[in-house]
């Protein structure tokens, strides 16, 4: 069967990983591509390295456009993805790759984002540890998920064995993450100018404020197989220090985190954790010991590695970790987690290669 495929926001970063990859997806037709400002507009004009879909014109987005697709992709900005899903009820797939669908906390939206709270999806992240097994389980046979944020899954998928297996205290949590612009999107902003990054490193969103945090809170209380305390919230107990750093590479993260090592937890338990909850994935490796990821080492690629060292002077954990952020941080997890939910292969048109140099 050849599902039919509709890509919103196909004009930006996020929309134009989601084409490249599905381009060499055998079980797709990608038949519509939409847009905002650039509506009418070739799709090559805006996105010319993808030239095996020269033949697109970007549409207008919405509901009807978008509506008669076996699958949907809405690559839209924060906020704006929640009026075209309650008009997407008849369509099979629907596949956020923003942040309407991903809290399940009323509060935190509020706080964190505002505007229209919106249900939560299956969350996209299929190697995720969850209590008791994965949250690949819970993406088959999914007719609405939502993609993860990049930061945000790199650092849960970072530390959720640690937490998963009790050998990580998550009530002291520090991730200090460099990041590409990418992930900011196209949108013409002064401080993604490269006059202003190029040769600097620069924080943003210090002192708590990142959107990204309660996504990572939510994710670390699903692994915890004690859950919360009777009456608690799910992620009680669970506090996150998050400080993304601006660097001057177009595309990747390099999350370092660490955390407390729980008391009486070994060595040899802490790195079991790990290697028990990644041994047998694809697209999530763990390095051999002693040796830690570079950004250039996934670009293009499907792939997070990490590494992890057991600081027993500080008694903590600190894992290492590097993804693209427009694949495995957004469009390949979105990919994947259709893969799965449709039944195919989970790793069709998937890749662990990266491109270097």
């Amino acid at each position: 069967m050849t599902y039919s495929v509709a890509v919103s926001g196909a004009s930006g970063y996020a929309g134009g990983e989601i084409l490249r990859i599905l381009a060499a997806h055998p079980d797709v037709e990608i038949r519509t591509v939409t847009a905002h400002s650039n509506a009418g507009q070739p799709l090559i004009q805006h996105q010319p390295h993808l030239r095996s879909l020269a033949h697109l014109t970007l549409a207008e987005t919405s509901p009807e456009v978008l509506a008669g697709h076996d699958i949907v992709f809405l690559a839209l900005p924060h906020g704006q993805s929640g009026q075209y899903t309650d008009a997407l009820g008849d369509t099979p797939l629907v596949i956020d790759a923003g942040a309407d669908h991903r809290l399940e906390s009323v509060a935190d939206w509020d706080r964190f984002y505002g505007g229209d709270f919106h249900e939560p999806w299956v969350y996209g992240v299929p190697e995720l540890p969850v209590a008791g097994s994965k949250q690949r389980e819970r993406l088959v046979g999914a007719s609405r998920i939502a993609a993860p944020g990049c930061n945000a899954s790199t650092v849960s998928l970072s530390l959720a064995p640690g937490v998963a297996a009790g050998v990580l205290d998550p009530s002291d949590i520090v991730t200090v993450l460099a990041v590409g612009p990418s992930g900011a999107g196209k949108s013409l902003k002064t401080n993604l100018l490269a006059a202003e990054i190029l040769g600097s490193a620069n924080p943003y969103a210090v002192g708590g404020s990142h959107r990204h945090i309660p996504e990572i809170r939510q994710a670390l209380a699903a692994a915890r197989a004690s859950g919360a305390e009777p009456g608690a919230t799910a992620d009680e107990g669970i506090r996150i220090s998050f400080t993304p750093v601006l660097v001057p590479m177009s595309r990747g993260i390099l999350a370092t985190s660490t955390a407390p090592i729980v008391a009486g937890a070994t060595d040899d338990e802490i790195r079991a954790a790990w290697e028990s909850a990644y041994g047998d994935e694809t697209f999530v490796q763990l390095l051999p010991a002693g040796q830690f990821p570079r950004t250039a080492d996934v670009l293009g690629a499907n792939t997070a590695l990490m590494g992890l060292a057991i600081d027993r002077a500080a008694n903590r954990v600190t894992v290492v970790t590097a993804v693209d952020n427009l694949v495995k941080g957004t469009a390949g997890a979105a990919v994947q987690s259709m893969n799965i939910a449709l039944g195919l292969a989970e790793g069709t048109a998937l890749s662990v290669n990266g491109v270097a140099p």
